[in-house]
């Protein structure tokens, strides 16, 4: 796998650099991370649990994360509307890459 992206000469062509522009930025490893331990949740419920982001980023974000079909908005005619998120099976599959993260940052921790 190194191999490989030592050989690349384009970086933007490996799987790494794939991967990365998906959970790229400040706040899309979090979200998924919370649909990963709270299965279905609303757009307010993501809020509360990011805290400090508005509207907009979140709104971004979520739309992101769905064209890339790492996440299922799904939206309920009713007033008021209702619309969940969830993981799609795509990323249901990355949470083994973040869960890694999640246990190289516990045992590498600088204190």
């Amino acid at each position: 796998m190194i191999n490989q992206f030592i050989e690349n000469a384009n970086f933007e062509d490996t799987g790494f650099s794939y991967t990365m522009s998906l959970i790229s930025g400040k706040h899309k490893m979090v979200i998924l991370y919370c649909l990963m331990e709270y299965k279905v949740v609303r757009f307010n419920e993501l809020k509360r649990y990011l805290k400090n982001i508005s509207d907009k980023t979140l709104s971004t974000n979520l739309k992101e994360l769905e064209s890339d079909r790492l996440i299922i908005r799904t939206e309920y005619p009713q007033i008021p509307p209702k619309v969940e998120y969830s993981l799609s099976d795509r990323g249901e599959s990355l949470m083994d890459v973040l869960d890694q993260l999640c246990i190289w940052g516990e045992k590498n921790k600088l204190v």
